[in-house]
């Protein structure tokens, strides 16, 4: 069969609240999100596996808090003044600090400036502070002082969904019995849905033909 040149097109990432699909494992860190004006000296610890939907809950939270965002890798050549001055912060990848120690001083001080003017701080992280390797114990302690909410990895229902509305961006219209064919063989995270639906989507143009379970199953034997 003639394989038909499959154009790798971008994609937009759908960040908003209406994109978030609400299950089990993360129902509780969203209900500690919206109660973000009740937060224990306003700060919150979001912790969850890679893949398990940190960014898009942080987008969701900045969305309605007005928020900035920042990696915490950069933190340490960022103007922080700038960053003190927004209404509410997010800080990324918290565990990226492990080995920067000019990072830690910038957090440390970032932190200091927000709480002076009440600005609420989200962190996210895969690990408990303890696990970061922080070497800034004055960081550590204001760290070690959030209050903390979980992200488990997504359960079926949730993945279900995330798949569905994943094919949908791409315009794929898909039998559930694909779905229901490709969770018991994918790893449990969002970036792993991403990546398969997309390596389905162009194994499909590259064939000529629709995204069906017998396209999947060619291409996961073959892992």
């Amino acid at each position: 069969m003639t394989r038909q040149l499959a154009f790798d097109l971008p994609l937009r990432t759908a960040l908003g609240r209406e994109d978030f699909f609400v299950s089990a494992t993360n129902a509780q860190a969203l209900a500690a999100l919206d109660g973000w004006r009740d937060w224990p000296r306003g700060k919150m610890l979001l912790i969850g596996p890679p893949g398990s939907g940190k960014t898009h809950l942080a987008h969701v939270w900045a969305e309605m808090t007005g928020a900035g965002m920042a990696p915490a890798a950069t933190l340490a050549g960022a103007d922080l003044a700038a960053l003190a001055a927004l209404p509410a912060l997010v800080v990324e990848d918290c565990t990226d600090l492990a080995h920067s120690p000019a990072g830690q001083e910038a957090l440390f001080h970032l932190h200091n400036m927000l709480a002076a003017h009440h600005a609420p701080l989200l962190l996210t992280a895969s690990s408990p502070v303890r696990d970061w390797g922080l070497t800034l114990p004055d960081l550590a302690s204001r760290m070690q002082a959030a209050a903390i909410t979980r992200l488990d990895p997504p359960d079926d229902a949730l993945l279900s969904a995330v798949l569905i509305k994943l094919f949908s961006d791409r315009q794929i219209s898909v039998n559930p019995a694909l779905v229901a064919y490709l969770l018991p063989r994918m790893e449990r995270s969002f970036d792993a849905a991403r990546a398969l639906v997309a390596r389905l989507d162009a194994e499909a143009l590259a064939r000529g033909c629709a995204v069906t379970r017998s396209l999947a199953a060619s291409l996961l034997d073959n892992d």
